[in-house]
């Protein structure tokens, strides 16, 4: 087994940090929806500004909010307007990444939604896993699978 990207938020600003709450990162569910991140699913975030990086659990804000809110001690990391990468992640055998397909969510600097991407592992001439990033606006609706 090893362990991939399943969802990734890339570019998302931060909107607020809440050093007195519980801990965790509050998220619109509606971007998560799009990358497929789930509530109380655990996330790696990566501060581009400052380079720190972290693990928290993910806790769903107010829809269409364009929220993304580091609670708790993980609000030490990050300063509004700081823009940050959230990656969700699933361990499966390297069969299983031709079908995976990931999305990955791109923002623009007021967190509304620019792309929505997914990353595609396929069998070329060259290798057995050969990679590409598809724009899902140049194509048809697809399918996404997630790895449980």
């Amino acid at each position: 087994m090893m362990q991939v990207v399943r969802g990734k938020l890339h570019g998302l600003r931060v909107t607020g940090a809440d050093l007195h709450y519980h801990g965790s990162i509050t998220l619109d569910p509606e971007h998560c929806k799009q990358a497929g991140i789930y509530p109380l699913e655990f996330v790696d975030i990566w501060n581009k500004n400052s380079g720190a990086r972290l693990s928290t659990y993910v806790i769903y804000g107010e829809p269409n909010s364009r929220c993304c809110i580091l609670n708790g001690s993980a609000a030490r990391t990050c300063q509004v307007g700081d823009e940050v990468i959230i990656a969700a992640s699933a361990f499966c055998e390297p069969a299983d990444l031709y079908t995976l397909k990931p999305r990955v969510v791109t923002f623009h600097p007021d967190n509304r939604i620019d792309q929505i991407l997914y990353y595609d592992a396929f069998k070329s001439d060259r290798n057995d896993f050969d990679f590409r990033t598809v724009d899902t606006a140049d194509e048809e609706p697809i399918k996404i699978r997630s790895v449980p």
